[in-house]
């Protein structure tokens, strides 16, 4: 299955969640990616739980977990799930691998891996964009310090001239 994804890349990157400020995939979202059913998901990686430290797989707490639906991220197939999913990083789901044996396991894996990949290589580019902005601006700053201060100058509004106040002598014609 090389050259075409089986699974629209678009699909998987909608379910790439941040939490705890982790990218993560929710277990119900990658039964639906594995075809298979989430309770079945759940049961291979309780029987391999040595496999999944908490730095590739937690379960969300019962606040997250509401949290989520309130903001609808939850796709139709959450109904009426009685306990919190189970969220997976990229290595949770590399770890998959080993203990989902299918070869649609593997091959989608193997994309969503890739999806993971090119979300870094983004937010890397972004940073470094948002780096080089701030350099220019501190150097367009400093080359341009002078030029903004006569344009503060010359936003100042001028002070009115103010009439004397009193009486001054007249001048008297002479004829």
């Amino acid at each position: 299955m090389t050259g075409k994804s089986i699974i629209p890349v678009e699909r998987i990157e909608k379910a790439i969640l941040l939490i705890r400020n982790q990218k993560v995939i929710l277990d119900a979202d990658l039964a639906e990616l594995y075809e298979v059913e989430t309770r079945v998901l759940v049961q291979v990686v309780k029987r391999n739980l040595e496999r999944f430290p908490e730095d590739f797989m937690f379960q969300l707490s019962r606040e997250e977990f509401n949290i989520l639906r309130s903001q609808s991220v939850m796709s139709s197939n959450w109904g009426g799930r009685r306990y919190p999913p189970y969220a997976f990083t990229e290595h949770g789901v590399a770890m998959l691998s080993s203990v989902l044996r299918s070869q649609r396991a593997v091959h989608v894996n193997i994309e969503i891996i890739r999806a993971f990949i090119r979300l870094r290589k983004m937010l890397v580019s972004h940073e470094a964009l948002a780096r080089k902005l701030e350099t220019l601006e501190e150097k367009y700053d400093t080359q341009f310090q002078e030029v903004f201060e006569a344009i503060r100058r010359l936003m100042v509004p001028p002070e009115p001239q103010r009439r004397a106040i009193g009486f001054r002598k007249r001048e008297e014609k002479t004829g």
